[in-house]
């Protein structure tokens, strides 16, 4: 089950992951601060960073979801923890996304007003943690998108090579 999208060698969809975990993070914690303190900066950021997260969330979707269609072999029990993966991310996303337009017209607004601003984002980043851990298992358990070296997938196949004893 090797990732049909690279880049160099490397699976592109794990590159890519990072980023929109990061956003929503930032996301959540400054809709947290803004709610806090009612500074406007913390607002901008929040609005900024729960932008980047919908776009990169986007960006990374899409080779995941060719790593899924094409890489993943079909009533595995990996494509099975691979489509909760992508359900679990596509509904975070819807999350972060609603939030987004919610607030879209309030960047010059004296005082944002932040009712949904932390719930939206608090779901969305409890549901990136649940994709994350399928996530995991496709690359832990399933081994999706790991290239093994011809040891390793002797080890794998129970053809351990007899262990080299020292002279």
């Amino acid at each position: 089950m090797y990732s049909k999208i690279k880049i160099f060698g490397h699976p592109l969809h794990p590159m890519l992951v990072s980023f929109p975990i990061a956003f929503y993070t930032a996301t959540l914690v400054a809709f947290i601060t803004y709610a806090a303190t009612g500074n406007i900066f913390w607002f901008r950021l929040a609005y900024t960073a729960n932008a980047a997260g919908v776009v990169m969330a986007l960006v990374a979707a899409l080779p995941g979801f060719l790593d899924w269609l094409l890489g993943i072999p079909d009533k595995s029990q990996a494509k099975k923890h691979g489509l909760q993966h992508m359900l679990l991310n596509v509904s975070a996303l819807a999350f972060f996304a609603i939030n987004l337009w919610l607030y879209s017209g309030q960047w010059n607004a004296p005082r944002p007003a932040a009712a949904l601003s932390i719930l939206l984002p608090a779901i969305g980043f409890v549901l990136t943690l649940m994709a994350g851990y399928f996530g995991w298992t496709l690359v832990q358990t399933h081994h999706s998108g790991v290239q093994f070296s011809p040891a390793e997938e002797s080890c794998l196949r129970g053809k351990a090579e007899p262990e080299a004893r020292p002279r």
